[in-house]
């Protein structure tokens, strides 16, 4: 597949760390502080970068932007503004305006990802999902630096399940969900699948509030169990109870939370 560049569209450093905590090796690449990935367009594949010269087929080019601004994020400003008024979170929105809490490229890819990363650390989960693009992703024709490939399709992964370094029930788990995936299922910006992801095997709150999150850009997600927001709400002196006053905007919290640590 003859590969193109799409325009710098983003250039935010907490959305570049964020995404380079999490760079999978094969389809995305933090080099020179910048982050940059491959993506799926209408008539070739091609690449979203935060910096750097990049470039794009005429035709794809509309495809390229929306790409990009699905993965930067809902405009957080909304949410500052409702925000900086609490006690508890005012002076995280103070020392890190703007913050964005991040979207994604493709649903089903973060939906994946997910539960990859279920009970692993962050460095586990990118080194079982380079494996997966490994077995299952699409090739370039040709390498873009270190980007070799593209996130492989539902029903590569479903068949992949079963050779991914994992407990039996895990890869259940991901190829009940690649199935769902090439069977319709949509995670989409705007949309909510919460109670379909809760029927598949291994899929529980946690994992279907974090889809919602990125996936469907849901502004109120709330993650009570999580460790991070955990820790982040003990580090500012506050309780679960605190959240509602937070809506409707908790996505955003939870943003706020996770960089307090």
């Amino acid at each position: 597949m003859s590969t193109f560049c799409t325009p710098v569209l983003l250039s935010m450093p907490q959305l570049t760390l964020f995404l380079a905590a999490r760079a999978v090796p094969g389809i995305e690449e933090v080099a020179g502080g910048s982050y940059r990935r491959t993506v799926r367009l209408p008539h070739r594949p091609g690449v979203i970068g935060v910096d750097g010269p990049e470039r794009a087929a005429p035709r794809d080019e509309v495809a390229a932007r929306a790409a990009a601004k699905r993965l930067a994020g809902a405009d957080p400003a909304p949410a500052d503004d409702h925000l900086a008024r609490d006690p508890h979170l005012g002076p995280l929105i103070s020392a890190r305006p703007r913050l964005r809490m991040p979207g994604t490229v493709d649903g089903g890819e973060l939906a994946i990802r997910a539960v990859l990363g279920q009970q692993v650390s962050l460095a586990a989960a990118r080194t079982l999902a380079g494996r997966l693009v490994a077995l299952a992703g699409v090739p370039l024709d040709e390498p873009v630096g270190s980007l070799t490939h593209l996130w492989p399709e539902p029903a590569a992964i479903a068949e992949a399940a079963a050779d991914l370094p994992m407990p039996r029930a895990r890869q259940r788990a991901i190829a009940a969900l690649a199935d769902a995936l090439a069977g319709g299922l949509r995670l989409e910006p705007g949309g909510d699948a919460r109670e379909q992801l809760l029927e598949l095997p291994g899929i529980g709150p946690w994992t279907a509030e974090y889809i919602a999150m990125r996936a469907h850009g849901d502004p109120d997600a709330w993650l009570p169990t999580d460790v991070g927001v955990r820790h982040g709400l003990a580090r500012i002196g506050a309780t679960p109870e605190a959240a509602e006053a937070w809506r409707p905007h908790r996505t955003h919290a939870v943003r706020h939370l996770w960089a307090a640590l």
